[in-house]
């Protein structure tokens, strides 16, 4: 038997964040899209990650129609604090650039989008195997896959968009001739908890120690999460509570007195992480959104807004190109989304190599470090640069969603 066909506008391999809102972006300027993924809902939302939202983050969620939870449940945060030599400094980003961000879950923006999706009549399948896409180059991409039931299908569409992040079939499915990776690998990685404890501080501390860096951030008023760094190779079976809030506290000590709040880790995991751009971000009819084309390290809070971008202008690109039949002005998306993504790999590979110790560092590599925060945290000048890049830059050009600061 053929694989059942089911033709559409866009389709989109990839239904987190980055698929989602841009299922979410067209069906708003009246484009049909069909979206797949190979986890489950379920599986989607049984994994705990967190989020730092940008403000044009909060603003995309809440002024497209998705769901306003994320100004009644989240958590605005008007600041950071850098904390080094034993002192916190805080970065007011609200004094500084009149912007916030909001701690808010990735899993919360995913379930508010596919919550949207179904309410809307979206056409989203979940738990499909074997995917593959085919035909990049001709006029009619498409999509083959076995659905949850065990059938085949076949979606075939206008334009493709590989959402399906930085392990997915799209990026692959490029000849390898056609794009170029820009590729940082880091000496070291997070060790990440998640604690039963009320929060210890009001905002994220970011710590840089001799022992290495460490984030202070809460989750719920009862469940905090907190990293240090650690080496990549780390096994989360060899450190037990008091082992990880004897590390955690004696990075975070100093003269001020501050001290964490202790309490059950219910969870421990060592992420790793790097810097990747693939170039371009077309190929064909196809064009890569989110993870699929580029990861940030954690340091900066980049990676969903990065993907939630990736998807804003996507669907504003995709609209003129289908209203006008002109798929050429695909080729003015790669560029766009690719200045806010190097903008952000600076602004991450900064924050990262300021806060962690790298192997074999001397003395003078930890002096200048320290200078460098007193550079940023002493000048109204380097805080605001950090205030302006966490809460993130307004699309400026060519958008149907600008933004402007006041």
């Amino acid at each position: 038997m053929p694989p059942a066909l089911t033709r559409t506008t866009v389709g989109i391999v990839g239904a987190g964040p980055a698929g989602l809102m841009l299922g979410h972006l067209l069906a708003r300027a009246g484009i049909d899209s069909v979206a797949v993924d190979h986890r489950t809902r379920a599986a989607i939302e049984g994994t705990q990650r967190a989020g730092i939202l940008e403000a044009d983050s909060v603003r995309l969620l809440a002024d497209t129609g998705v769901s306003d939870r994320v100004r009644r449940d989240g958590h605005p945060h008007a600041g950071i604090h850098l904390r080094f030599g034993g002192e916190s400094h805080r970065v007011d980003f609200r004094g500084l650039v009149g912007e916030s961000v909001w701690l808010y879950p990735q899993t919360d923006v995913f379930t508010d989008l596919a919550d949207a999706r179904e309410r809307d009549g979206g056409d989203v399948r979940f738990g499909v195997t074997g995917t593959r896409v085919v035909d990049l180059a001709s006029d009619r991409p498409g999509i083959l896959f076995t659905d949850a039931d065990g059938a085949a299908r076949e979606v075939r569409c206008a334009v493709l968009a590989g959402a399906d992040g930085s392990r997915g079939v799209c990026r692959s499915a490029v000849p390898e001739a056609a794009r170029t990776h820009y590729v940082r690998t880091y000496p070291y990685a997070w060790f990440g908890v998640l604690v039963q404890a009320p929060p210890s501080a009001a905002e994220l501390v970011y710590t840089h120690s001799e022992r290495g860096f460490a984030l202070i951030g809460r989750r719920t008023d009862t469940l905090q999460r907190m990293y240090f760094q650690c080496d990549p190779d780390e096994d989360p079976a060899a450190w037990p509570d008091d082992r990880i809030w004897a590390e955690l506290q004696a990075r975070v000590r100093g003269a001020d007195g501050f001290a964490l709040r202790e309490g059950p880790v219910t969870d421990r995991s060592v992420l790793p992480f790097r810097s990747f751009v693939c170039e371009p971000m077309r190929y064909g009819r196809m064009l890569l959104a989110g993870d699929a084309a580029h990861t940030v390290p954690p340091t900066g809070a980049k990676g969903l807004n990065l993907a939630l971008a990736d998807a804003r202008v996507l669907a504003e690109v995709l609209e003129r190109a289908l209203a006008r039949h002109d798929f050429g002005i695909l080729d003015e998306y790669g560029p766009r989304a690719l200045r806010r993504v190097w903008r952000a790999q600076h602004f991450s590979y900064w924050m990262t190599t300021m806060l962690h110790r790298s192997p074999g560092a001397t003395a003078f590599d930890a002096r200048r470090q320290l200078g460098e925060l007193e550079a940023v945290v002493g000048s109204a000048a380097g805080s605001a640069y950090l205030a302006e890049a966490y809460t993130g830059w307004p699309e400026r050009t060519g958008s149907s969603w600008p933004s402007r600061r006041p």
